[in-house]
């Protein structure tokens, strides 16, 4: 697939690229970040160029993974990342912002785009959220798109040479108004608590 760019009413989501080196760089250099992803850490300089150069354009040619730089339109300025990922039959969904763009409502507005744009070009009947138990901010921005917290996954995650729980949530084509592609049928009952 030939990489795409969305826009919002601030913002633009465009294919990462090898200029965004030293704003990725620089981001994740935030100790919230180091905390709350699995990226490695310390996050040196080559792991920016690695994922800028090697595993964004992958992503795209595999339709695997999309991953978008969020900047704000007037600026040009870096202000979030976010990406959809292919996870065994189901997607999944990532962001993070930049520390001093925090609080702005930008992740929220570039998450529901990039969820609006999976749904609709590119068939995709469910988004998964995940992150570690205690993820206060990532579970915020994914609350307002409108992801439905469905548990938490015991010791899930690896993180640091300890296994963590993990947080996970759903996004359907309907909690936006949008049609699913198959019928869904709902479960009429659960397990029995």
């Amino acid at each position: 697939m030939e990489p795409v760019s969305l826009t919002t009413q601030r913002l633009l989501l465009r294919p990462h690229g090898p200029s965004d080196e030293d704003a990725v760089f620089a981001a994740c250099q935030d100790a919230d970040i180091q905390r709350w992803t699995d990226f490695p850490h310390p996050y040196e300089r080559q792991h920016a160029s690695f994922y800028l150069r090697e595993l964004v354009p992958r992503g795209w040619h595999d339709e695997t993974m999309y991953h978008f730089a969020v900047e704000d339109q007037e600026s040009g300025e870096l202000v979030a990342s976010v990406n959809v990922h292919r996870h065994a039959d189901t997607w999944g969904i990532g962001y993070w912002t930049v520390a001093e763009h925090r609080g702005r409502g930008y992740a929220t507005e570039a998450v529901l785009a990039l969820a609006t744009w999976s749904f609709t070009e590119r068939g995709v009947q469910r988004l998964e959220w995940r992150a570690e138990a205690g993820n206060w901010a990532s579970w915020a921005v994914a609350e307002r798109v409108g992801f439905v917290r469905e548990g938490t996954l015991r010791a899930a995650q690896a993180s640091r040479n300890s296994l963590r729980d993990t947080w996970i949530g759903a996004l359907l084509p309907t909690d936006l108004g949008l049609p699913f592609a198959l019928p869904y049928c709902p479960a009429q009952s659960d397990l029995p608590g």
